[in-house]
C-alpha cells in the first residue's frame, strides 16, 4: 500500500508559525530581526503569500523551537518542549556567548536552592 505524501500548504505553515510566535511574545519585527530578512517578507511569509529558502525556515525554526516537519507538515515526531522551555531557549539562543554563559550560571544557581 503506498503512504500517502504529506503536501505543504504555505498557509497552514505561516499560521503555525505566526502561532508559535506569538506564544513566545514575540512581534513580527523582532522576529523578521531574528532571522535577519525585512518585516514585510516576514508577514508575508506568515499569510502564506510566499515561500522560503531551506535557509530560512532553518532560521525560524531554530527562533521558536520548533522542527521543520512540525513548521511544514504540522507534524513532529518528537515530544513538543513546554512553552516556558521554548522562551527560554529562545533568549539563550539569541544573546551573545558571554551572556548565554552567565545566564546559564545563574539558572543552575538559583535552580539548585
Amino acid at each position: 500500500m503506498q503512504q500517502r505524501k504529506p503536501i505543504y500548504n504555505k498557509t497552514a505553515a505561516g499560521a503555525r508559525i505566526r502561532s508559535c510566535r506569538e506564544r513566545l511574545g514575540l512581534s513580527r519585527q523582532r522576529m523578521a530581526e531574528q532571522i535577519g530578512k525585512a518585516e514585510k517578507y516576514y508577514a508575508d511569509i506568515e499569510r502564506g503569500y510566499c515561500g522560503m529558502s531551506l535557509e530560512t525556515m532553518i532560521e525560524i525554526a531554530g527562533c521558536l523551537g520548533i522542527t521543520l516537519d512540525y513548521m511544514i507538515f504540522g507534524e513532529s515526531d518528537r515530544p513538543e518542549l513546554s512553552e516556558d522551555s521554548k522562551i527560554l531557549l529562545f533568549y539563550l539562543g539569541n544573546c551573545d556567548e558571554k551572556k548565554r554563559k552567565k545566564a546559564v550560571e545563574l539558572l543552575k544557581v538559583y535552580l539548585s536552592e
